[in-house]
């Protein structure tokens, strides 16, 4: 065979047996930890936002491994009720779930939020890269600038290990909606959202909300 006829069936013969896979690769995700008080409501707030795949409640600061909702209810292991955000980053941006966290949260105090007292409902960014770190630095930093809080207690932390929590508080906004609409009317969470973020309360920019 001719070496010219030769190269060319060796050409194409790499073709056929190394063809372009037909299958759809998995998008790639991406995960990040907010701590806003109640798990529950958190997690509730971040899963009506467009590129949220899912949000996981659980604890995150302490010291203690595995532990359990009562322990760290109690204020002893120096947890905090949080929620692990998987999303798509093609979808939905890092700031941009700063954003919702900001304008789901309060703020403007220490160890606490709305009707929920104690270290283990301290608001929190847990980050777990640079870029994170960077991002949640300079939220913060636009929202002192922006003069609207005399002060800010929201932590800005490197994340060490997330403990899901039990299973009865996954979804729990949806398993008991009567009973998680009752907890977050009577703890006044979104009456204190209005009055701290306007409009902007609890908002989700159409962009970014499944509903729109």
């Amino acid at each position: 065979m001719p070496k010219t006829i030769l190269a060319v069936a060796t050409l194409l013969t790499s073709f056929i047996v190394a063809p372009v896979s037909a299958e759809t690769p998995s998008p790639k995700t991406s995960e990040a930890i907010f701590a806003g008080g109640c798990f529950w409501c958190t997690e509730s707030d971040f899963e009506k936002v467009k590129g949220v795949l899912s949000a996981e409640s659980g604890y995150i600061g302490g010291k203690e491994e595995q532990p359990t909702y009562p322990q760290v209810s109690s204020g002893v292991t120096g947890h905090t009720e949080a929620v692990r955000v998987v999303y798509d980053p093609q979808q939905v941006s890092y700031p941009d779930l700063l954003y919702v966290f900001w304008r789901s949260i309060d703020p403007t105090v220490e160890n606490r939020q709305f009707c929920d007292r104690g270290a283990q409902y301290r608001s929190g960014i847990f980050y777990n890269s640079s870029e994170q770190q960077q991002a949640a630095e300079d939220s913060l930093k636009t929202l002192q600038q922006s003069g609207r809080f005399a002060k800010i207690y929201t932590e800005l932390t490197e994340a060490g290990t997330f403990w899901p929590a039990e299973e009865y508080h996954q979804d729990y906004y949806k398993k008991n909606p009567i009973r998680y609409n009752f907890y977050r009317t009577r703890c006044g969470r979104d009456s204190r959202l209005e009055d701290l973020w306007g409009k902007e309360a609890g908002t989700h920019p159409a962009s970014m909300s499944k509903n729109s």
